[in-house]
């Protein structure tokens, strides 16, 4: 499935000229981010341009849905049923916004395009989407036949894929001369603490202990036993980065079409690098830790379905107190994930000054899926070699 994804960033789009994108795909605007996720796709404009982003603004859109439509909500706690009606749902939505977003695509790069009439537009987008559509399906196919989840090692194979030319850009600079073996050095050096620090706060936790009161029912004693709740440093992931990534980089992206002069200048400022844009892409990112953590992580359900079943935090009251205890605790961890978020994602800017190394993305949005999909993996196969010899034995 990978090797069909790797050759389909390779196949163009009809009635389209590659050469007139190149000056698009720089650091600074929104077809760079989404050049990453498709795994060099979009700089080509292939039948795989848009990758799988569709289907995770899809996702993203129905996680946020959930908390205000109540048909949402029920099936999220409908269990098998539930999440197959959420997963229909999000299918149809993934379509939708694939189709609106390869007509916007086809609009904006219409410079590109050989002859931009309506039907031309009309049949790049109706390509783009299927292109979305049947990344989607491949996605599936690996998450029932294979291991981990499917959509996340797609989005994974296409960062890693622009590792080789990162390290071929590399060698040309050392044989260049433009940087030395101690920049080399220092940049990998860099690179492996990054990696390091990302695997200790997506695997931390604060554990809080819960303790089950003892019930007798017929002949049989439930609970009297003591537990923990894992709640993440980390709870929100990679999505406050993109989010806050791709409202940033809209101004510089709409500067380079628009040549009005204000916009120019607002677009100015928020330039990668420069100050306005790395203290509000600062404070986007803890803002955005805060509401996705809120909206995902519901403390109130998790205290009531703790007192439904007899658990208690020890010399907490159960019920409200034991929900406001939790709000305080992750409030105060949810600050530690923004801050490490924060610092991960103007990382790569330092990493530039510090080294001298320019073009070789290495941003924390790529460095957290990749780590995350990579240990989310990891942890799938180690269960299933457990559970092939747990097998084995009973045999």
């Amino acid at each position: 499935m990978f090797a069909v994804f790797r050759l389909g960033t390779h196949i163009p789009v009809p009635g389209v000229n590659p050469d007139a994108l190149e000056h698009l795909f720089n650091s600074g605007n929104l077809f760079g981010l989404m050049d990453l996720f498709s795994g060099g796709a979009l700089s080509k404009f292939s039948i795989f341009a848009m990758s799988i982003t569709p289907y995770i603004n899809a996702s993203i859109i129905m996680q946020l849905l959930a908390v205000v439509v109540p048909t949402l909500e029920e099936w999220s706690k409908e269990g098998a049923e539930g999440h197959k009606k959420t997963t229909k749902v999000t299918r149809y939505l993934t379509v939708v916004l694939a189709f609106l977003q390869a007509i916007g695509m086809s609009i904006g790069l219409r410079a590109a395009i050989i002859n931009p009439n309506p039907a031309s537009i009309l049949i790049i987008a109706i390509t783009l989407t299927a292109g979305t559509v049947f990344l989607m399906w491949v996605g599936e196919q690996i998450t029932a036949n294979g291991i981990g989840n499917g959509i996340s090692l797609i989005i994974f194979a296409g960062i890693v894929a622009a590792l080789p030319h990162s390290l071929g850009t590399m060698y040309q600079y050392l044989q260049a001369g433009t940087i030395n073996y101690f920049n080399l050095f220092l940049f990998l050096f860099i690179a492996l603490a990054m990696v390091v620090f990302v695997i200790a706060i997506q695997q931390g936790q604060r554990r809080v202990p819960i303790s089950y009161t003892k019930r007798v029912v017929g002949n049989k004693t439930y609970g009297g036993h003591s537990s923990h709740i894992p709640l993440k440093v980390n709870q929100a992931g990679v999505i406050p980065i993109i989010f806050a990534s791709s409202l940033l980089m809209f101004p510089a992206t709409i500067g380079q079409f628009v040549s009005v002069g204000w916009v120019k200048t607002v677009a100015s400022y928020f330039q990668w690098g420069t100050l306005t844009h790395t203290i509000t892409y600062t404070l986007l990112i803890i803002f955005f830790t805060y509401f996705y953590t809120a909206v995902t992580l519901k403390i109130p359900d998790l205290a009531d379905n703790l007192k439904k079943y007899g658990g208690f935090v020890p010399g907490i009251r159960p019920g409200q107190d034991t929900a406001d205890y939790l709000d305080r605790i992750m409030t105060r961890i949810t600050l530690a994930g923004a801050v490490f978020l924060a610092l991960i994602a103007i990382f790569p800017m330092l990493i530039a000054n510090a080294t001298h190394i320019q073009g070789v993305y290495f941003g924390g949005t790529a460095l957290l899926i990749v780590v995350g999909v990579a240990l989310d993996t990891m942890k799938q196969i180690e269960s299933m070699v457990v559970m092939r010899h747990y097998e084995g034995f009973m045999k």
